[in-house]
């Protein structure tokens, strides 16, 4: 059976708050709550089908809306794709005309909602930013390297890994320790590239399985209250990252990059043949900058991971 596609419209308001749609008790996940949208129909566009659902479901009209995330899901009865973009513009106030009840709701207050597991992995695109920071070289002094990393976090930083190596466990842990409370003070979430264990020692926001731990695990490392992310350059590590359940992945690399000269790189269009097959976010790596973000989102990425491009900013 063919899988149903579906635009799904994530709609918010001026407050920054998700509006959500209560599906009929009669149909499929009926009950649940889910982000709008319908059916695309023999002969449309992904466009026409959005815009068609969210006049037909909500009375507004849409006058702009970009990509967010393309999730495949199958359930016991039925395979869904699900194309969802953001709804950047619309005329109008949302009603539901169908009779659906409606509820506008924070990104964080989601989670009170009982979702379609179709719709997760929309809710954790919601919550990243555009933006992945990794850590450059180990520091030389632990003072310096925590003083870019001030900087960084100044510049709006939300979500870093820090990655380093060739220190002592107990350097690392002072370090580790030392990041975490700076980045707690400017509401930023580490991921340590590290053994797991040390996530929940250390009390970090979540884990980065590099290519070598990501191939070694056979199920998620962590709970789901923890992040997980991982390192893939090819279909299989990106079916792996699937399988463990991670949230996020980076995918690697999109551009030559100084780091890995004889790497072949992806490129764009690779790269978004390979987000298309994948139901996480997916960050673009190598040869990234803060300027490429919208390229990266345009092909289907999250956004864009860098060290050099972020790190030395």
């Amino acid at each position: 059976m063919s899988p149903i596609h579906v635009a799904v419209a994530v709609i918010q308001d001026e407050r920054g708050r998700v509006l959500l749609s209560q599906r009929p008790e009669h149909v499929h996940q009926g009950g649940l709550w889910e982000f709008p949208g319908g059916k695309v129909e023999s002969g449309e566009t992904l466009s026409q089908a959005l815009k068609r659902e969210l006049r037909e479901e909500l009375n507004i009209e849409v006058t702009n809306h970009q990509p967010l995330i393309r999730v495949t899901h199958h359930y016991s009865d039925k395979s869904v794709i699900l194309d969802v973009h953001r709804v950047t513009g619309f005329n109008g106030t949302p009603e539901g005309l169908e009779g659906q009840p409606l509820s506008w709701t924070t990104v964080e207050e989601i989670r009170d909602y009982s979702l379609p597991a179709a719709d997760r992995p929309i809710v954790t695109a919601l919550k990243l930013p555009p933006t992945y920071l990794i850590t450059g070289d180990d520091p030389s002094t632990p003072e310096l390297f925590l003083q870019r990393l001030e900087k960084a976090l100044q510049r709006g930083e939300r979500l870093i890994q820090l990655r380093v190596s060739d220190l002592a466990e107990l350097e690392y842990r002072q370090l580790a320790s030392a990041a975490l409370e700076r980045c707690r003070e400017r509401g930023a979430q580490l991921l340590l590239n590290a053994d797991p264990a040390w996530v929940n020692q250390l009390g970090a926001d979540g884990l980065h399985l590099n290519g070598s731990r990501l191939s070694s695990f056979q199920k998620r490392p962590l709970t789901e209250s923890l992040l997980v992310s991982g390192s893939c350059h090819n279909r299989e590590e990106l079916n792996k990252a699937e399988m463990l359940g991670l949230d996020f992945i980076v995918l690697s690399p999109v551009l030559p990059t100084s780091s890995h000269p004889n790497a072949k790189p992806l490129g764009w269009e690779r790269f978004r043949e390979l987000v298309e097959g994948c139901s996480l976010p997916v960050y673009a790596l190598g040869g990234m900058s803060r300027d490429m973000v919208t390229e990266a989102v345009a092909n289907g990425g999250q956004g864009v991971a860098a060290i050099r491009g972020l790190w030395s900013e």
